[in-house]
């Protein structure tokens, strides 16, 4: 029986548009931390060692800093073996970053990369068969290449490979999608015992036989993925499997749909995004529909203005947000306008309403909102 852990996609130099100032090294801490927190579960867990399915970085063009500090993560704990595949992000080509003298330098001997489909022996009678990624767009089945020839013997083999599984994938056309009857002919052939993939950001176990999956990424990246934040830790000998999912993310990214047409929708928003945890690494996307009055979407404002400075990011989901702003009698006698300004109120008012110039006008309304109560 061996105990590993196993891991994807850590993606480390990943940069989101949405992270402003130091919400993005925070972001890129967190990622390392990651890599610490594996490590040393590794450690209690007593497992024989790491895999990590490709996408160890966002692309061979990150940062020295990058590459150093990544190393120093796996370097805390020496008596864990961290075995590195590279994917599609980090391929084997000519600008490969791990032959560069920024990892070959300061690469500690419990760091190994896979760079061919040779067995690598990860512990006495367990083997890791690889399937590196030479080029960011292969034209075959890499991982069933690299199993091609392998008979059955005493050996406890792990499949290691990263892509999509062509069960799951849209894009059926693609000639590097993996087989998923090719990886059962072997799991039942007695070839391989277990095979852990890269890729995929949402944990996930493919097919029936319970020894194909997809880790997921260790912290999120993306509003879509199912169950991220997860190392699965795996215990395995040629007859049974045990697969559980560990976590160690500290991130999240959530998105809402909100319905506000008065003072009582904004409360309840208000308290939903107070009562959130860990605001400081929370990525919060809103959608927002329904009808404001002038002064509503002033309060508005100002109550996403006040948590965008609590959480890590607070986005608007453009495409499902319609909110209408029409200034009613209060917004009028709130601001007392008269003249030009009170006629230039009624006008933009009724721009506002639809058309074209809806936006435009519901933005000049905020302004003239602004400007007035600040006078």
């Amino acid at each position: 029986m061996v105990r590993f852990l196993y891991t994807a996609d850590w993606q480390l130099g990943m940069t989101r548009h949405f992270l402003a100032g130091e919400a993005q090294a925070r972001f890129d801490g967190a990622r390392l931390d990651a890599i610490r927190a594996i490590g040393a579960l590794a450690e209690k867990e007593n497992c024989a060692f790491v895999v990590v399915c490709g996408d160890v970085f966002e692309s061979n063009q990150v940062e020295r800093q990058v590459i150093v500090r990544a190393l120093d993560a796996m370097r805390a704990t020496p008596q864990v073996t961290f075995y590195l595949l590279p994917g599609n992000h980090d391929p084997l080509d000519a600008s490969t970053l791990y032959k560069s003298p920024s990892f070959i330098n300061h690469r500690s001997d419990n760091v190994v990369v896979l760079e061919c489909p040779d067995p690598v022996e990860a512990a006495p009678g367990i083997e890791l068969i690889a399937a590196p990624w030479l080029t960011k767009r292969p034209i075959v089945d890499l991982v069933s290449r690299a199993c091609a020839g392998l008979t059955a013997d005493a050996r406890v083999r792990i499949v290691v490979g990263h892509g999509a599984c062509d069960v799951i994938s849209p894009d059926k056309a693609d000639p590097a999608l993996i087989s998923l009857s090719q990886l059962e002919e072997n799991l039942d052939g007695g070839r391989v015992h277990y095979v852990a993939l890269g890729d995929r950001h949402s944990k996930t176990d493919v097919g029936d036989s319970g020894r194909v999956w997809y880790s997921g990424a260790p912290e999120p990246t993306d509003y879509v993925e199912v169950d991220p934040g997860n190392v699965l830790l795996v215990e395995l000998d040629t007859n049974q499997v045990r697969v559980e999912p560990r976590p160690v993310g500290t991130w999240r990214f959530l998105r809402d749909e909100r319905a506000l047409t008065g003072d009582a929708d904004l409360d309840a928003l208000d308290e939903w995004l107070s009562c959130l945890d860990s605001k400081d690494r929370t990525i919060v996307k809103l959608a927002l529909v329904g009808q404001l009055s002038l002064i509503q979407k002033a309060r508005l404002d100002d109550l996403l203005k006040h948590h965008a400075d609590l959480l890590a990011a607070l986005e608007t989901w453009e495409r499902r947000s319609e909110l209408v702003v029409v200034p009613d009698d209060v917004d009028r006698d709130d601001l007392g306008l008269s003249g030009f300004a009170l006629e230039a109120f009624a006008d933009l008012g009724k721009l506002a309403e639809s058309g074209e110039e809806a936006m435009v006008a519901r933005d000049a309304l905020a302004l003239l909102h602004r400007l007035a109560r600040a006078g």
